[in-house]
């Protein structure tokens, strides 16, 4: 996953016509470093997924344009438009079941 700042953001958010992932996480959080994990996991099985992440205390932006409850949270965007927030990583399988429908 590559590690993104608030301004690559607001420009990768400009284009309309790909599917990606943003995990938002801090680096303190215990339960973010699991979620990371299985991200890392889930990469790997879907390598032709864009997946982003930044650490939310460098983009408070972020927290309120999309109206974050919580870290750790996965946001999926399809063609550009924030479709899902995930806030529960339940497991590898579950998190692999949304990703491949983007």
């Amino acid at each position: 996953m590559n590690d993104l700042t608030y301004e690559e953001i607001s420009e990768m958010m400009v284009m309309q016509d790909k599917s990606y992932t943003l995990y938002l996480y801090t680096p303190l959080c215990g339960t973010c470093q699991v979620a990371g994990k299985i991200l890392r996991i889930t990469e790997e099985l879907l390598p032709s997924l864009q997946m982003y992440k930044t650490d939310l205390n460098y983009s408070p932006q972020l927290a309120e344009k999309f109206q974050i409850e919580s870290v750790p949270c996965l946001l999926l965007f399809q063609n550009g438009v924030l479709r899902e927030k995930i806030y529960a990583f339940h497991s590898v399988p579950f998190i692999f079941e949304k990703l491949k429908t983007l």
